[in-house]
């Protein structure tokens, strides 16, 4: 079931950034087989798990495959995967570039091999420029890529944001890259090299909005766009807690100043546009929060509601399964496995035609070795010996 239906992916990457993209493809519809070393995914071991090598972490990023266990030091298990490569439509790894030679995985002894096969190489730095090949996690893409320094304008601290953001948003690149590589095949009949590298990738996304003013010659600001770094852009403080508004359009906070009695402010010089708006947000918000803190969170999401202004009250991670329209989206899938019994997952939001591809279990490790290799063409005594 799915649009990818007929596609099969070999994936070698680990913990979040491959394993995440290719779960997308999973999601709609491809057939992802996980190769992994003897010792697993790393994400096998981290969080809460119902049995050994299935933790949480790695729940959430493998659902719908299927996991083949090879050596790659070995000869062997390096044949082994080229009989699985010999009816892949994609191949995809994270390991750095520098390791594949050896075992006869660059990107030329690949596509030289199979010049159908689309190779996508989920890297943390571009080839061509000095970094290549350094390693990369999340904590270390969203310092360079300039989220550490966001926050740090904002809140007057360097920190992280409390997602692991470079990896979910490169993953999330990689898997709309792959596919635009596979639908470029289809019409050439030949597969490509696709790089994905984190660090690019992240400093594209952040500077969507925040190269600002550095778009102009001579640049008209720094970087930065000031409506999301003001310190008082946050859930607003009620009486009883908090309330998530946005008056956005000139309409919106027209009607919000007369609602608050001071209507001469939608006239006031420095609010009357969306430019000059741009210009003094910190000070409109700051307005803003002062007229929120004087009611309660009922009161402030009826008035938004009768002056079409968007708003919501703030929700706690934990009530999000319990979330009255997740739950009539049917959004939390369940799995019954024999082993763990229900097992519960947030499911892709896409559907094709109204439908969505069934959801199944993350795969024990190599749990279809044994399947896979022999429908590939080795013998029981070969799977045996590796």
């Amino acid at each position: 079931m799915g649009p990818l239906a007929c596609v099969r992916v070999l994936d070698l990457s680990s913990v979040v950034f491959g394993p995440l993209a290719s779960q997308v493809l999973a999601d709609y519809g491809a057939e992802v087989i996980k190769i992994e070393p003897p010792g697993g995914d790393s994400t096998r071991h981290t969080g809460p798990a119902a049995e050994p090598g299935m933790a949480a972490m790695f729940m959430g990023c493998n659902r719908s495959k299927k996991s083949v266990v090879l050596d790659l030091k070995q000869g062997a298990a390096q044949t082994a995967l080229h009989a699985l490569l010999a009816k892949a439509d994609v191949f995809m790894h994270s390991m750095r570039p520098q390791k594949l030679t050896g075992l006869g995985l660059s990107p030329e002894q690949l596509r030289a091999r199979y010049p159908r096969l689309v190779y996508a190489g989920l890297h943390g730095f571009g080839e061509d420029g000095p970094y290549a090949g350094m390693p990369a996690y999340d904590d270390v893409i969203q310092g360079m890529s300039g989220l550490a320094d966001l926050m740090q304008r904002q809140i007057g601290e360097a920190r992280y944001l409390p997602t692991i953001a470079a990896d979910k948003t490169c993953a999330l690149v990689a898997a709309h890259a792959i596919l635009a590589a596979l639908f470029a095949r289809e019409r050439t009949g030949r597969g490509g090299f696709v790089e994905i590298p984190m660090f690019e990738t992240m400093v594209g996304f952040n500077l969507v909005e925040h190269f600002y003013g550095m778009h102009f010659t001579p640049a008209k600001s720094g970087a930065g766009y000031p409506r999301v770094m003001a310190p008082w852009r946050k859930p607003y403080k009620t009486l009883d807690g908090h309330v998530c508004m946005m008056p956005y359009t000139d309409a919106h906070w027209s009607r919000f100043f007369g609602a608050v009695g001071q209507p001469e402010l939608a006239q006031d010089a420095r609010f009357a546009d969306q430019a000059s708006r741009t210009r003094h947000i910190a000070e409109l918000l700051e307005i803003l929060s002062q007229h929120v803190e004087k009611h309660d969170t009922q009161h402030w999401l009826h008035t938004c509601e009768r002056l079409e202004i968007p708003a919501a009250p703030v929700a706690r991670m934990d009530d999000l399964p319990q979330n009255p329209h997740l739950a009539a989206t049917g959004f939390f899938a369940s799995v019954q496995d024999p082993a763990m019994g229900e097992v519960r997952f947030p499911r892709s939001s896409v559907r094709f035609d109204g439908t969505q591809p069934p959801i199944t279990m993350p795969p024990r490790l190599g749990q279809h070795t044994h399947e896979l290799l022999r429908a590939a063409g080795l013998s029981d005594a070969a799977i045996a010996e590796l």
